[in-house]
């Protein structure tokens, strides 16, 4: 290759050569019309992302772009770290690209010598994420479920996160024995009085760090979708000004928790606003980006993964 290719610049097509390659599953024939460079170039950009090793079985080179929107990020929001990964805007899939780099970040905090403990919320891209992980033996770790997983009538999450991430890791674990809402406010105060639930809900609040997914309120909520709320309670938290959830805690568009809505049942562990711990989201998409602004914008994360396309709408 020529010395050219050891230029910033060059690396960082590599780079994104590389992840539209090797993460993507782009063809090469792909990377050129989206890279806009000549099939030839393309190929020699995957070699160069190869023998520079900037490629493992993630991306590990860091791009100047993403690295760039990380750090405005970072200082607009106050945040206490920030990942931003490359797009693939004909990508149809939500979680690619910011499920490896949750692994990555997830899998960096399992290999501590220090005992940690873990908090995790539940949904999509946090199960995509820890599919992504390799079989790690971590008895000293600690994780904790922030929410059940069970709705009123006794249907479980397809996207359960605990019970997998205890599996991969062997880690301790601790899953939130309660459905996600109470049938009233009253029940709601004598399950949370549970000597087992009040010991769960007191070491998920002292977790090391916590990683949740941000969801939208609207006709596309999840929450929803997953038959875990109605649609008279999902109107009715549309009505209150909700735009989106974390962990089950609806928020309205300036980041404040509502006080009414499902709130009044949800058992899921509160949120400590500001976040003063480490509590990183995990989201992307166009869909998402007034939600996870108002989660950001209300200190309910204090840490984001996200995609580049997303880390500059949140910008704009």
């Amino acid at each position: 290759m020529a010395s050219s290719d050891n230029d910033p610049s060059r690396l960082d097509d590599a780079a994104r050569a590389g992840w539209l390659y090797f993460i993507a599953g782009n063809t090469q024939d792909e990377i050129a019309r989206k890279l806009a460079v000549s099939r030839p170039t393309a190929q020699r950009l995957v070699s160069l992302a190869v023998s520079e090793r900037l490629i493992t079985f993630r991306l590990d080179h860091p791009i100047a772009a993403c690295m760039e929107l990380a750090a405005k990020l970072t200082e607009r929001y106050g945040l206490q770290m920030c990942d931003v990964v490359p797009s693939d805007p004909e990508a149809t899939s939500s979680t690619l690209g910011i499920a490896q780099a949750a692994a990555a970040f997830l899998e960096q905090k399992l290999r501590s010598d220090k005992p940690i403990i873990i908090g995790v919320g539940t949904g999509r891209a946090l199960r995509a994420a820890v599919e992504q992980l390799p079989r790690l033996n971590c008895p000293l770790h600690e994780v904790v479920s922030l929410i059940g997983n069970i709705s009123r009538d006794g249907a479980a999450s397809f996207y359960d996160v605990l019970s997998r991430l205890a599996d991969l890791t062997q880690a301790r674990h601790y899953p939130m024995p309660l459905p996600i809402l109470a049938t009233s406010p009253e029940e709601r105060d004598l399950l949370l009085g549970l000597d087992a639930v009040r010991k769960v809900r007191a070491l998920a609040a002292r977790a090391d760090v916590t990683l949740v997914g941000v969801g939208q309120i609207d006709g596309q909520a999840q929450l929803h979708i997953d038959g875990f709320i109605s649609r008279d309670e999902l109107m009715d938290l549309i009505r209150l000004g909700a735009i989106g959830e974390v962990a089950g805690w609806a928020f309205d568009a300036q980041g404040r928790i509502l006080e009414g809505g499902t709130n009044r049942t949800l058992m899921s562990v509160p949120h400590q606003i500001p976040a003063e711990r480490l509590i990183v989201g995990v989201a992307q998409g166009s869909a998402k980006i007034q939600t996870i602004r108002a989660a950001l914008t209300g200190r309910i994360l204090s840490g984001l993964i996200t995609n580049e396309a997303t880390a500059r709408a949140l910008l704009a």
